[in-house]
C-alpha cells in the first residue's frame, strides 16, 4: 500500500511539475492628460511586484503640444522609467505624444519603436496602430494592420491596440459590421484596446472583447465614480493553454473582468445569479 501511495504521489507531482505557469503581462492606460502626480509611478510599482513579461500602453506618456518643450518633457518620462526599465514595454502613440513630425521623432527616440509596429511575446501578438492625429484610423494604418495580422495569424492570442478608442459608436450601433470588427473576426483577435477617455468601457461584439482603459495617470472627471468607469488601474492578463484571461485592477485594490463592464459603468448585478 505504501509503494502505491508513493506512486500516487510522483505521478501527481511530475503532472504538477509539466503544467506550464500562465504567460502574464499588463496593460496599463493614459499617465498624461492632466497628469495627477505619483499616480502612474504607483501603477508600475504596484504591477512591476507581479512581474510581467511586458507592459502594453494606450498611450499619452507626457503633456506634449509644444514641439519646443517635447524632448524635456521625454527626458522626464524617460528618467522616471528607471526603476522598470528592464522590463520590455510598448505604447502606442497618444496625441499627447504625437502631434507634428517633430513630436514623432521624439516617441521613436525615447520609446524605441515607429508609432504603428508589431509585438510577438511568448504566445501573444499586439498589433499597435497609431490614431495619435486622427480620430479614427486612416486606410494607410488599416492596411498595416492587415498585413501586421495576416503574417501572425497562427499566434494564440492576438490584441489590437491604439489610443483613441475610434470604435465606441460602431460597438453599439453598427450591428457587429465594421471594419476593425471585420479584421478581427477574419485573424482571430480576442481584445481590441484602447485609452484617450480615462474611464473603463467595455463591450464584446461577436466574441471579440472592446476595452476602454481606466486612467493610468490622467486625470479623472470632477464627479468621477468607480461605478461609472472613473478609477486608477490596469489591465493584468494571464494567458494559459492558448486562452487569455484579463482583469481589470484599480489601485484601491477592487479587481472585476472586463464582461462586468458596459459602455455607461458596471452593469448591474445579475438576479439569475
Amino acid at each position: 500500500m505504501r509503494n502505491i501511495r508513493h506512486l500516487v504521489i510522483l505521478i501527481c507531482a511530475s503532472g504538477m511539475a509539466q503544467a506550464a505557469a500562465p504567460f502574464r503581462f499588463a496593460v496599463i492606460g493614459d499617465r498624461t492628460g492632466s497628469t495627477q502626480p505619483g499616480v502612474y509611478e504607483k501603477v508600475w510599482t504596484a504591477l512591476a511586484a507581479e512581474h510581467p513579461e511586458f507592459v502594453l500602453c494606450t498611450g499619452d506618456l507626457v503633456e506634449g503640444g509644444r514641439d519646443a518643450s517635447a524632448e524635456s518633457e521625454w527626458k522626464e518620462w524617460s528618467e522616471l522609467m528607471a526603476p522598470w526599465k528592464a522590463i520590455p514595454f510598448y505604447s502606442a502613440p497618444g496625441n499627447h505624444d504625437i502631434w507634428s513630425a517633430s513630436s514623432e521623432s521624439q516617441f521613436r527616440k525615447y520609446t524605441g519603436h515607429p508609432a504603428h509596429f508589431g509585438v510577438d511575446a511568448g504566445p501573444v501578438h499586439v498589433t499597435v496602430l497609431d490614431n495619435s492625429r486622427a480620430d479614427g484610423l486612416t486606410p494607410e494604418e488599416y492596411a498595416f494592420a492587415e498585413d501586421d495580422l495576416k503574417e501572425h495569424a497562427a499566434a494564440a492570442v492576438k490584441i489590437i491596440i491604439s489610443h483613441r478608442p475610434f470604435w465606441l459608436l460602431s460597438t453599439v450601433l453598427d450591428g457587429g459590421d465594421f471594419a476593425i470588427q471585420r479584421l478581427a473576426k477574419k485573424y482571430g483577435v480576442q481584445y481590441v484596446v484602447a485609452g484617450h477617455v480615462h474611464a473603463m468601457l467595455h463591450a464584446t461584439v461577436d466574441g471579440v472583447e472592446y476595452i476602454s482603459m481606466p486612467s493610468s495617470g490622467g486625470h479623472l472627471r470632477a464627479s468621477s465614480k468607480y461605478e461609472d468607469g472613473w478609477f486608477f488601474g490596469y489591465g493584468w492578463v494571464e494567458v494559459q493553454d492558448g486562452k487569455a484571461t484579463f482583469r481589470i485592477r484599480a489601485l484601491d485594490g477592487a479587481e472585476t473582468v472586463p464582461a462586468q463592464w458596459g459602455m455607461t459603468g458596471l452593469k448591474p448585478p445579475d438576479p439569475g445569479r
